[in-house]
């Protein structure tokens, strides 16, 4: 694929559908290497800018690699190729190969990746779960109605929906039929307060800590379907995203994508 786009208009692209003041205070979201006005080739959409990510982008002739997780998350202090992130950035230099990372910005935006968790899951009325100041469509999290179905349907059609391979969820729960849920791509274990007190029977998140289970699992159903399988429709939304400004413009899903968990 070659376009006439350059590596500007499909940021701007992608931020008028997640815009960068919604991106959390700690993120990196953006242009992370690489020259805004370049002609972009092709575009390889990712979870995480890898090694492996990068030469897929060389083979597949792609000068943009578009990522959820940003490759940057704290400035380099040096350039030696001691870590995969050095080599990364160094390699992408040395191909013209930029990289660009749309985080919580996405995570926050309408429609963006836990809206698409609760239409996975089939929400209705889906609202923020922690709005950001003044709207009523973004911010982290999303709680709305499901219709009702047994808790343990539940978590069983969640472990297959995501392809989950271990289904970690708290056994106090004194839910037995889910009505109301709440989700969260990523890290979302600080919104389970939130959660319980938007009256949802059930969270869905990532990366639940053994005392978040403890100190909440008496009062709400927490379901841990992991970091990955939670966030790796963020390709999806990206391609969306993207597709809505330039619909001409073809996206690439990385193969080299890969949960760097693995379970016995």
């Amino acid at each position: 694929m070659t376009t006439k786009l350059t590596v500007r208009e499909i940021a701007s692209a992608i931020e008028e559908f997640a815009p960068r003041n919604l991106q959390e205070s700690y993120d990196n979201a953006g242009l992370q290497v690489g020259d805004p006005e370049m002609k972009v080739n092709g575009i390889l959409l990712c979870l995480d800018v890898t090694e492996d990510i990068l030469t897929e982008a060389i083979d597949r002739k792609c000068n943009l690699i578009v990522s959820h997780h940003p490759l940057l998350f704290k400035g380099l202090r040096q350039l030696t190729g001691s870590t995969p992130a050095q080599r990364i950035v160094a390699e992408a230099i040395r191909h013209d190969i930029a990289v660009y990372s749309a985080h919580t910005n996405l995570d926050s935006a309408l429609d963006g990746v836990s809206y698409e968790i609760a239409n996975i899951i089939g929400l209705s009325d889906a609202r923020p779960l922690d709005p950001h100041a003044g709207s009523d469509t973004e911010g982290l999290g999303v709680v709305g109605d499901i219709n009702p179905v047994p808790a343990i349907e539940f978590l069983r059609k969640l472990k297959e929906a995501f392809d989950v391979k271990c289904l970690r969820y708290s056994d106090r729960s004194p839910q037995l039929v889910i009505r109301r849920a709440a989700v969260c791509g990523g890290s979302g274990a600080s919104l389970i307060g939130k959660a319980i007190d938007a009256g949802a029977d059930v969270i869905v998140t990532a990366d639940v800590k053994y005392h978040d289970f403890t100190d909440n699992g008496d009062r709400i159903l927490i379901a841990d379907i992991g970091h990955y399988e939670s966030e790796i429709c963020s390709r999806k939304i990206l391609s969306r995203a993207i597709r809505q400004r330039f619909p001409e413009c073809q996206t690439l899903f990385a193969q080299s994508d890969r949960n760097p968990v693995s379970y016995m």
